[in-house]
């Protein structure tokens, strides 16, 4: 009795919450989108209350590549540090099925820009600075751009994060 009180009270909070979920959802019809800067057509609605400019959106796609990518920081023969990065590519309209095709090499070629920019010190002290970061967008744009041909537009950075030994 004093191992099923405690589990029978789990499932009643359990069943509780998800009961009080479902009667306290908002309704489909409640949600409004405002657009601020005048009105537009519905179609222009949602990329706009989605930050895309809509025509942008028609002539590019943006191919987030499946995995993270993790560089180590060595100092004096040691990992000081290691840098996990998350990259998305702008291609041309029809050009995703180009970067999977070939997102083995690709990878390669990342990896290859970004071990080079830890062991010159680019992932050190404000690794963050807008020239820095300038500086690794280019140099990752220039290894797509010999992978891809001119399919290639941009190179994003979405996602950095360092994380330092202790």
């Amino acid at each position: 009795m004093g191992k099923i009180l405690p589990l029978l009270l789990a499932l009643i909070g359990l069943g509780a919450g998800i009961g009080g979920g479902f009667v306290l959802r908002p309704k489909a019809s409640d949600t409004v989108v405002l657009n601020p800067c005048g009105s537009a057509a519905p179609a222009d609605a949602q990329s706009a209350a989605s930050g895309l400019d809509p025509q942008v959106n028609s002539t590019h796609v943006f191919v987030k590549l499946p995995n993270q990518f993790v560089i180590p920081v060595v100092e004096a023969g040691r990992v000081s540090a290691l840098v996990i990065l998350s990259l998305s590519l702008e291609v041309v309209a029809g050009g995703s099925e180009k970067v999977y095709a070939v997102e083995p090499r690709l990878r390669d070629a990342f990896l290859r820009v970004l071990f080079n920019h830890a062991n010159t010190g680019g992932f050190r002290g404000a690794f963050t600075e807008a020239g820095n970061m300038e500086v690794l967008r280019r140099a990752l744009l220039e290894a797509a751009t010999s992978n891809l041909g001119g399919a290639v537009k941009n190179v994003l950075i979405v996602d950095i994060l360092r994380q330092d030994n202790a």
